[in-house]
C-alpha cells in the first residue's frame, strides 16, 4: 500500500529496509557474491525488524558485517542457541544487534534481524557468499539470484519452528516499499561468447582482446516478480582442471583453513553406452498441489506448471523401455497412486495410465511430499529391476530437512531425479532429494522447455552403472591430499564432477606439479581421466575454494538443527566455526557494545514485507493466524497445515473426489497435450515403438489417409511398418531442433521397424522418403 507519508506496511508502519545492492562477480564456474540490505529508521521509538528471503541452497555465506551510521561491526559465526542469547541480551542491555541465520527447516531460506535501531539511524547490514554455478546441457553456466519466496506448506507432523511461519506483510508487487540494484562482473580466460537473462539489463560491455571479461547490471525498476538469472556461454568451457589455494597463514595448523585446498574439476570422457538388457523400476511423483496451478513465470503466454507437468509426463511414459516396470503418483494434502504396485510396461498399462494424466489437476491442497515418498519406500523391490524415483515439484515445502532425511535413509536402494517448476522453487528440496540419493536435479523457469531436460534425466537413469570410481593422487614426496568432498560413487555421462581436497604436508619449489587420476570400470572397462597441475598454490583473501569445500562437507553432513546425528553434529560445528561458514547449527551476530542505552518498554517489531507470486486473489482472505513461538520472538505466523487452511489449497477448491475430478477435467480442461503436431505424434506412438496407420497420424503427417495407404510400396507389408517410417522421417524433418526430446522415442521405433519390417525395411524407407521427399540419409534406420 502507498500512503502520503511515504512507503508503509499494511499496519501503517513505515518499512525499514529500504533498499538491496548486489555485486556479482563470476570467475570461470564460480560466483562471489556480495549483497547489501540497507535500512533506516524514520519513526520516532526504536525499532527492531525482521527480513526474511530467499537463497540458493549451494551458497557458502561466510561474512556478516553491519556499518552502523559510519561505525564498521564485524559479526562472530557462533554456535545458534549461543548467538540467539547473546542477541537477546545485547537488546535488554541498550546495544545495537544484528543476526543472520539458516532457516531451522530449509537451508536456502535466511531470516536477518535488525535489533535496536534508533530513531534516525541508518543501518548498511552486508553478507557475502560463495557458489559453484551448475552447468546446463548446452553448456551455459548458470547463476540465479533467488527474489521469489512463495508461501510453503507445513508438513503434517513437523516442527514450526520455521521462520517462514512469521507473519510477514504481502503487498503488490507495485507496492513494495524497497528496490533492488545489481551490477555482474564476468571473466574466464577462455574468453565470453554471450550472455543472456530473463531481466531487463543495462548494455552489455566486453573488455579485452578475446571478451575475456564483461560487465552487465541489472536494469533500473526491477520488480520481484522472478529470480534474477544469468546465463554465461564461454567460448572453450568443459577442459579438466585443479586449482590450488594456498591456506590462511594465522589459522591453526590442524585446521581445514591453515592448508592449501584444491579444487579438481573433471568432465569425465564416458563413452555412450546402452545396457544390454533394458530394466528399472520407474516412480513418477507429480505434485498436484493448488500452487502447481500457477503459470511458471511471469513472462507473456507462460504456460500453466501443471500443464507442462502432464506434457512431461505423457513423453516419459511414451520413452520408457520395454520390459521396465512404472507406476505414478501424484499428491497434495494426499496422495493416490495410479496402481496399487508398479506394473509391466505394455500398450495396456500405458494405456491407462496416460487417460489418467490427461485428467489430473492441481487440486490437491497443500505440498504433502513426504507421505507418498514413504509410500514409496514401503513397497517392496521388483527384483532385476533397480528403482528410479522421479519428482515433479514446485517445491513449496517449509521442512526440507525431514524430507531429505528420509530421502536419504533409502539411497541404497534407489536413485531421485527432482524437477523444480517455476519461480520461487526451492532449491534446498529439489537439489537434496538428488543429491542424497546420488541422482540429479533440474530447474524449470521462464520459457524454458520441461521436456528436454526430463529426457536427459531419464537417458541418465537408463545409463549402465559406473563402477569402482576412486579418485588417486601422485604428489611430491612429503605431501599429501586429504579428501573434503564425500566419497563420488555415481558418475553420469556428460556431467561435470567437482572434487575438493586439503593439500597438508611440505608444499615444494614453485615448479614443482602433481597430477589427479579418476577411475571407474564401464561394462568390465576400466577408465580413467589425468589432470596434471601446478602445485604453486595462489592467494585469494576471501579463501573462495576453502569455504566451498567447506559448503561440500556440510551439505553432507548437516541434516538440520534438530535432524543431525550428534556425530556428525560435532563435525558441523567443527568446520562451520573454522571456515567461517554458515550453517543449520551457527549463525551469524554482531553487537556494537559502543552504543548502549536502556530501552523505554519493548522495541516496535517491524516484519519487512516479502514480494510474492500470488496465485490468486483470496488467498491473504483466507489466512489463519497463529501465534508461535514464545519471548521477544514470539510472532503472529501463518498456518500452513491442511487444517490451518494452508496458503496454496486457500485460493483453490478442496480436493475433489476422483469422479468428480475426472468429470470437470474433461468439461473444462479437455485433452492435456498442446496442439501441436510434435506432442500429437508423441500421444500417437504405442508402447512397443510403432505407430498405427489412422486418420490422426494423417493429421500430424498432413496428408490425407487415402494418400498415404495408396502409397504402401508393397500392399502385403504390415501398414504399422509403413506409418513407423512415416513418423520417424518426420521427426527428423519436421522438429530436428527437438531431436533430445525424441530420441528414446526415435530408438524404440527403429528396433520395431528392424523386427517387423524384415526384408523389406529398405524398400519401406526408400519408398517413404520419395513419398514425403524428405532428405533424411536412410542410415537413420540402421544398416
Amino acid at each position: 500500500m502507498v500512503y502520503p507519508g511515504g512507503l508503509l506496511t499494511p499496519q501503517e508502519k513505515s518499512v525499514p529496509l529500504k533498499s538491496i545492492s548486489v555485486t556479482l562477480s563470476i570467475c570461470e564456474f564460480v560466483a562471489g557474491v556480495s549483497a547489501t540490505l540497507n535500512y533506516k529508521n524514520e519513526e520516532e521509538v526504536p525499532l527492531e525488524a525482521f527480513f526474511i528471503f530467499p537463497m540458493d541452497e549451494d551458497s557458502a555465506v561466510y561474512s556478516f558485517e553491519a556499518m552502523v551510521d559510519g561505525k564498521n561491526v564485524k559479526a562472530e559465526l557462533q554456535d545458534k542457541m549461543t548467538a540467539h542469547t547473546n542477541y537477546e541480551n545485547a537488546i535488554i542491555r541498550g546495544h545495537q544487534a544484528f543476526l543472520l541465520e539458516e532457516d531451522m527447516c530449509s537451508r536456502d531460506v535466511f531470516c536477518c534481524n535488525v535489533g535496536n535501531l534508533l530513531p534516525g539511524s541508518q543501518a548498511e547490514l552486508t553478507l557475502k557468499y560463495v557458489q559453484e554455478l551448475p552447468l546446463e546441457a548446452d553448456g551455459a553456466l548458470r547463476y540465479v539470484l533467488p527474489a521469489v519466496l512463495n508461501p510453503r506448506y507445513q508438513l503434517s507432523g513437523c516442527s514450526e519452528d520455521s521462520c517462514l511461519n512469521m507473519k510477514t506483510p504481502v503487498v503488490s508487487l507495485e507496492d513494495l516499499p524497497y528496490t533492488i540494484s545489481m551490477v555482474a562482473t564476468i571473466s574466464s580466460q577462455h574468453g565470453i561468447d554471450r550472455i543472456q537473462s530473463n531481466c531487463s539489463l543495462s548494455p552489455i560491455e566486453y573488455f579485452g582482446d578475446n571478451k575475456t571479461s564483461a560487465q552487465v547490471s541489472l536494469a533500473d525498476g526491477h520488480k520481484f516478480d522472478r529470480d534474477v538469472e544469468f546465463l554465461i556461454y564461454y567460448r572453450a568451457v568443459h577442459t579438466p582442471s585443479v586449482v590450488v589455494e594456498m591456506g590462511e597463514a594465522t589459522t591453526k595448523s590442524d585446521g581445514v583453513l591453515g592448508d592449501p585446498a584444491a579444487m579438481v574439476t573433471f568432465y569425465p570422457n564416458i563413452p555412450e553406452a546402452q545396457a544390454s538388457i533394458p530394466c528399472g523400476e520407474f516412480i513418477f511423483l507429480m505434485d498436484c498441489s493448488g500452487s502447481m496451478q500457477s503459470p511458471i513465470s511471469k513472462q507473456r503466454r507462460s504456460h500453466l506448471r501443471i500443464d507442462v507437468a502432464k506434457e512431461t509426463l505423457i513423453l516419459l511414459l511414451k520413452s520408457l523401455p520395454l520390459g521396465c516396470y512404472f507406476n505414478i503418483y501424484e499428491f497434495g494434502s494426499t496422495y493416490e497412486a495410479f496402481f496399487p504396485n508398479s506394473v509391466k510396461y505394455a500398450q495396456s498399462t500405458v494405456e491407462e495410465a496416460l487417460q489418467r494424466v490427461k485428467l489430473m489437476r492441481a487440486n490437491l491442497g497443500g505440498t504433502e511430499i513426504l507421505t507418498p515418498l514413504q509410500h514409496i519406500y514401503k513397497q517392496p523391490s521388483v527384483p532385476g529391476h533397480p528403482l528410479q524415483v522421479f519428482v515433479f515439484t514446485d517445491g513449496e515445502v517449509t521442512d526440507t530437512f525431514t524430507v531429505v532425511r528420509e530421502v536419504k535413509s533409502h539411497c541404497l536402494r534407489h536413485r531421485c531425479f527432482s524437477f523444480g517448476i517455476g519461480e520461487g522453487v526451492s532449491t534446498s528440496l529439489v537439489k537434496g532429494i538428488a543429491r542424497v540419493s546420488r541422482g540429479t536435479s533440474e530447474f524449470i523457469t521462464g520459457k524454458e522447455r520441461m521436456q528436454a531436460k526430463a529426457l536427459r534425466a531419464l537417458k541418465r537413469s537408463l545409463q549402465p552403472v559406473v563402477d569402482d570410481v576412486s579418485l588417486s593422487w601422485d604428489l611430491p614426496d612429503g605431501l599429501s591430499a586429504k579428501m573434503l568432498s564425500p566419497e563420488q560413487t555415481v558418475l553420469f555421462r556428460g556431467q561435470r564432477l567437482i572434487l575438493y581436497a586439503q593439500l597438508t604436508g611440505t608444499m615444494p619449489p614453485a615448479e614443482a606439479t602433481g597430477e589427479v587420476c579418476l577411475k571407474y570400470t564401464l561394462q568390465g572397462e576400466s577408465l580413467e581421466n589425468k589432470v596434471t597441475f601446478s602445485l604453486q598454490p595462489k592467494l585469494d583473501a576471501n579463501l573462495t575454494i576453502h569455504r566451498l569445500a567447506a559448503k561440500s562437507f556440510l551439505q553432507t553432513k548437516d541434516m538440520g538443527l534438530r535432524e543431525t546425528p550428534a556425530g556428525d553434529k560435532k563435525d558441523v560445528l567443527k568446520v562451520s566455526m573454522e571456515c567461517g561458514v554458515i550453517s543449520s547449527h551457527t549463525a551469524f551476530i554482531a553487537v556494537n557494545k559502543d552504543f548502549s542505552k536502556p530501552i523505554q518498554g519493548p522495541l516496535a517489531p517491524r516484519d519487512v514485507p516479502r514480494p510474492m507470486l500470488l496465485h490468486a486473489a483470496p488467498v491473504m482472505q483466507s489466512m489463519s493466524l497463529q501465534r508461535c513461538g514464545t519471548g521477544r520472538r514470539a510472532r503472529m505466523c501463518l498456518g500452513y497445515r491442511q487444517e490451518k487452511k494452508c496458503l496454496s489449497e486457500a485460493c483453490l477448491e478442496k480436493p475433489k473426489s476422483r469422479a468428480s475430478a475426472k468429470k470437470t477435467n474433461a468439461e473444462t480442461h479437455g485433452p492435456v497435450v498442446e496442439d501441436n503436431r510434435l506432442a500429437q505424434l508423441i500421444s500417437l506412438q504405442k508402447a512397443d515403438g510403432s505407430w498405427d496407420l489412422n486418420e490422426g497420424l494423417a493429421l500430424v503427417l498432413g496428408m490425407k489417409l487415402e494418400d498415404i495407404q495408396a502409397a504402401l510400396p508393397d500392399k502385403d507389408v504390415n501398414s504399422s511398418s509403413w506409418a513407423t517410417v512415416l513418423a520417424v522421417l518426420w521427426l527428423h524433418d519436421n522438429a530436428k531442433d527437438m531431436d533430445c526430446e525424441w530420441e528414446l522415442l526415435e530408438r524404440k521405433a527403429v528396433a520395431w521397424i528392424h523386427i517387423h519390417a524384415g526384408s523389406v525395411r529398405h524398400e519401406l524407407v526408400k519408398a517413404a522418403i520419395a513419398f514425403v521427399k524428405s532428405s533424411v540419409d536412410p542410415a537413420i534406420f540402421g544398416p
